[in-house]
């Protein structure tokens, strides 16, 4: 009875944010109904479940009422064999209602600062480096988001050193947070006359964008320097002090941009790059407690873990913390990066789900 009380009342919000959705005055008010929108969006698949969850339970307690009744052999046996099938099919939609219920991280629908680097490799890393940017360029196409290139140090050959970029657009960051880690190639350099497959790592960190409301910067702990553009191979791009290098005196922490050739896009772009960094860093600091508890048992989840190896000898892509391997490496650095990013998410939301599961039968039995 609680438990169906509990989907009454989802059911009843879920019918109401409709109810809200439709009133003109919330439709002049774009940031409330942007919130309720969201909202509407996340309880959608939740309520879908449990109408049908509900529907069963309702078919079940009828043929329940048949088999009790008995006065019919053969529709006993029909609606015994029926109220089998539908046990299996309560027990699966729970389980769905459960994830789809499972407390959602508030940062998901923020955009999100997202850094490439060129790592072990050379010349080779960097190569990959520009093919990541392409990739998470196209899938961001796919999802009808904007990019902006905040910052980057490109190679003479047509790679990065580094490439730094805004990712704008619905549920950005929780689309793209799992993509942190070291991201490994292997394949035969165009720079290998031997034909050797050589192997390079690549960096990647996905920040959300830090909002004014979530730190305050004391502009007495900025030291900004301005000094001229410079591009590939120490040409200088720009005859004035367009590039800035901002640097956070508490911290030490240093970010410069020379893309743009006014002085103040670039601050304002590296001011941006340099709040995601801060709002990252204390958030770290914090999640660090909680996670030294558990780091024996699953181990550190820190950005230098090998999280996905694209193969290119064999065509495939293996993302290590899923167990997953396609044999369609074209097609994810073309952009199809559906089937890795929405199995990585499944993944996490059933390790709360199991978590949240422990965390009550601990309470049950204390």
């Amino acid at each position: 009875m609680e438990t169906n009380n509990r989907y009454q009342n989802v059911i009843r919000r879920y019918d109401q944010l409709a109810e809200e959705l439709a009133k003109p005055e919330n439709i002049r008010n774009r940031d409330l109904y942007r919130k309720l929108a969201r909202e509407h969006s996340e309880l959608e698949k939740a309520v879908l479940s449990i109408r049908r969850y509900l529907d069963h339970e309702r078919r079940y307690a009828e043929d329940r009422a048949a088999v009790e009744e008995g006065s019919d052999h053969e529709l006993v046996e029909i609606a015994r064999s029926e109220m089998a099938e539908l046990e299996k099919e309560m027990r699966a939609e729970e389980e769905k209602i459960k994830l789809a219920l499972l407390p959602r991280d508030p940062d998901d629908s923020r955009n999100t600062v997202f850094e490439i680097r060129a790592g072990t490799g050379g010349d080779e890393a960097a190569l990959f480096a520009a093919d990541l940017y392409r990739m998470y360029r196209l899938y961001a196409e796919r999802q009808n988001w904007k990019i902006e290139n905040l910052s980057s140090s490109p190679t003479e050959i047509g790679g990065y050193k580094e490439i730094i970029f805004l990712v704008t657009g619905e549920n950005a960051y929780g689309k793209l947070k799992f993509e942190s880690g070291v991201h490994r190639v292997q394949r035969v350099p165009v720079t290998e006359a031997g034909g050797r497959i050589h192997t390079s790592a690549v960096s990647v960190a996905v920040l959300p964008e830090a909002e004014e409301v979530d730190l305050h910067i004391d502009p007495k702990d900025l030291r900004v320097d301005v000094f001229r553009s410079r591009g590939p191979g120490g040409q200088s791009v720009n005859t004035t002090d367009s590039a800035v290098r901002i640097t956070h005196i508490p911290t030490g922490m240093v970010v410069q941009c020379q893309d743009e050739k006014s002085q103040h896009k670039n601050r304002a772009k590296a001011l941006k790059v340099l709040m995601a960094r801060l709002l990252e860093k204390a958030r770290s600091a914090q999640a660090e407690k909680i996670a030294e508890a558990r780091r024996g048992m699953i181990g550190s989840g820190d950005r230098s873990d090998k999280i996905r190896t694209y193969n290119f000898s064999q065509g495939r892509v293996t993302d290590h913390r899923i167990a997953l391997t396609l044999h369609n490496l074209r097609g994810v650095l073309d952009g199809d990066l559906g089937e890795v990013v929405d199995g990585l998410a499944l993944a996490h939301r059933e390790e709360l789900l199991k978590r949240e599961m422990e965390a009550d039968g601990r309470a049950g039995g204390a």
